[in-house]
C-alpha cells in the first residue's frame, strides 16, 4: 500500500505522531528555542530528507538544478516514513544537531515543530518566500505561516478531497451519484443501494480502530465545513456544531447499515478488492492507488464532487499537504532556498516530479500541463485529475493540526468507536473529548 505508507497520516495512525508528542516533553513545558549554528551559505553541498516516491521524485530534478546552479550539489536521502519524524524530532530537541538542510514535513507535524522548537526551522521570508504566496493553492499559505508571521516552509503536495464511487453499483440501483448535493442525499439513497447491492456497503471504516485510528472520513467532513480539531489560533473545536454534524453523518450511515467494518490489517483494501465498497471519499492520491491496486475493477470507478455537509455548503476541501522546509541549523540556507524555490515554484520541475510518481502539486501554474487533462481508462475515460484541479480552483480552508494533534486524534478516535460500538451520542462523546483535550493541553475550548 504505497500511498498509505508514503503518508502515514493518511491513515492517521500516528506511531510517529505519538513519538512526537512524547518528544515534545523534551522541550521543557512545551517550548524550547533551538540553538541555530547555521549560516546563509549560497554554495556547497545540501542534504535533503524525504521518503520513498517523493524522495525519488526530488532526485529527478537535481541534475537540472545543479547544472543551472554551479557550486551547489544536492544529496536527496530516503529516510523512510515514519522514521523521518523520529529523526527530525530528535534533531530539533538536540538544538538542530544532525538535521539535513532541507526537510520534507507533513502538515500534521509542521505546526508542532513551529510551536515547540522556535528557531528550529528557518524563516523563509528572509529569502523572498512571500513573493510566492499567490502561487499555491488557496488554503495552504496559512499552514506554513508561524504565529510570528514568519514563513517556515513552501507547500509541495496538496490532496483535495474526492468522491470516488462504483459506477456499476449505483447504475444497478438506478442512482446518479453526481446528483448528490449533501451527505443526507447519500444516506437517503442507502435503501435503494443496499437493495441492488446486498453484499456491498456504501463506505468502509475500521469501526473498532483496530490497531490505529481511522478518522479520514470524519476529518474530511470537518474540512468540508472549514473546520478541524483546532481553530487557526489553536482553540479546541471538538465539541462544536460542525464536529457534531460530521459525527452525526457517520452515525446515520452506520445506523442505516451502510458502513462496512474495515477492521484488521489492510481491512479497507480487502473489502474494496472483494467488491464490497461503493464509495471512497478519499483525496487525490487515491486515484492512482485504486487503479494500481485493483486493475480488475477497470471501468467500474468514477469520481465526482464531494457532497456538502449542509445544504449550500462547500464541496471542496484540502485533506492534507506536505511541505519543504529548511533547518535553522543549516550552514547553507541560501543554497537550500535556491533548491526549494526551483523544485516547488517552477512548473516544469513540479510536473517532472509529479509524472515520475511524485506527489500532487500544490503549485497552481503546474495544472496547465496536458497530464492534468488526460482521460483515465480505469475511470471509464474520465479526466480525473482535471476534476481535482477544478475542486482546488473553488478554494478550500486552511487546517491547523497544531502541536497537539496526536492527543486530539486519540480522543476523537475513542469518541468515534463509542458511536460505532456503543451507540454513543455524537454530541455527548465529542464534548467529552473536547473537555479532556482542554485538560490535557491547557488550550481553550472555542
Amino acid at each position: 500500500m504505497e500511498h498509505f505508507s508514503r503518508r502515514g497520516m493518511l491513515r492517521l495512525t500516528g506511531a510517529g505522531l505519538l513519538t512526537f508528542a512524547a518528544a515534545g516533553s523534551l522541550a521543557a513545558c512545551g517550548s524550547t528555542a533551538v540553538g541555530s549554528t547555521g549560516g546563509d551559505g549560497a554554495t556547497g553541498k545540501i542534504t535533503v530528507w524525504s521518503w520513498t516516491s517523493a524522495a525519488a521524485a526530488l532526485r529527478g530534478v537535481v541534475p537540472d538544478f545543479e547544472k543551472n546552479n554551479p557550486g551547489i550539489t544536492v544529496d536527496v536521502q530516503d529516510i523512510g516514513n515514519p522514521a523521518i519524524w523520529d529523526k527530525i524530532t530528535v534533531g530539533m530537541a538536540a538544538g538542530g544537531q544532525g538535521l539535513a538542510d532541507v526537510l520534507h514535513i507533513g502538515c500534521d507535524y509542521l505546526p508542532g515543530y513551529m510551536e515547540k522548537f522556535p528557531g528550529g526551522l528557518a524563516d523563509l521570508a528572509k529569502y523572498g518566500a512571500n513573493d510566492h504566496k499567490a502561487d499555491f493553492v488557496q488554503g495552504l499559505w496559512p499552514t506554513v505561516t508561524g504565529k510570528d508571521g514568519g514563513i517556515y516552509a513552501l507547500p509541495w503536495e496538496v490532496n483535495p478531497l474526492g468522491f470516488f464511487y462504483r459506477q456499476d453499483f449505483f447504475k444497478k440501483a438506478g442512482i446518479d451519484p453526481t446528483a448528490f448535493k449533501t451527505w443526507d442525499d447519500v444516506i437517503a439513497a442507502g435503501p435503494d443501494f443496499k437493495a441492488a447491492n446486498p453484499d456491498a456497503s456504501m463506505i468502509a471504516i475500521d469501526k473498532p480502530a483496530s490497531g490505529s485510528p481511522d478518522l479520514d472520513f470524519f476529518q474530511s467532513l470537518l474540512q468540508l465545513q472549514g473546520a478541524f480539531y483546532f481553530t487557526l489560533d489553536g482553540q479546541i473545536t471538538l465539541g462544536s456544531d460542525k464536529a457534531i454534524a460530521a459525527m452525526t453523518i457517520i452515525k446515520k450511515l452506520n445506523d442505516a447499515g451502510l458502513v462496512g467494518d474495515a477492521a484488521g490489517e489492510h481491512g479497507w483494501s480487502r473489502l474494496v478488492g472483494a467488491n464490497k465498497v461503493g464509495i471512497a471519499p478519499y483525496p487525490a492520491w487515491a486515484a492512482d492507488y485504486l487503479a494500481t491496486k485493483f486493475p480488475d475493477q477497470t471501468g467500474k470507478w468514477r469520481l465526482a464532487q464531494p457532497p456538502a455537509v449542509t445544504a449550500g455548503g462547500k464541496r471542496a476541501a484540502i485533506v492534507n499537504s506536505t511541505n519543504l522546509a529548511i533547518a535553522g541549523s543549516s550552514p547553507n540556507k541560501m543554497a537550500a532556498w535556491k533548491f526549494i524555490q526551483y523544485a516547488l515554484t517552477t512548473p516544469a520541475a513540479m510536473n517532472t516530479m509529479f509524472k515520475s510518481g511524485g506527489v500532487f502539486p500544490a503549485l497552481t501554474s503546474a495544472y496547465t500541463d496536458p497530464v492534468f487533462s488526460q482521460p483515465e481508462t480505469f475511470y471509464g475515460g474520465q479526466e480525473v485529475l482535471k476534476t481535482f484541479t477544478g475542486l482546488l480552483a473553488e478554494g478550500a480552508d486552511a487546517t491547523n493540526y497544531s502541536g497537539d494533534y496526536a492527543r486530539a486524534l486519540k480522543l476523537v478516535s475513542d469518541a468515534q468507536v463509542k458511536v460505532f460500538l456503543k451507540n454513543g451520542d455524537p454530541a455527548t462523546v465529542l464534548k467529552d473529548a473536547a473537555a479532556q483535550l482542554a485538560q490535557q493541553t491547557g488550550r481553550k475550548i472555542a
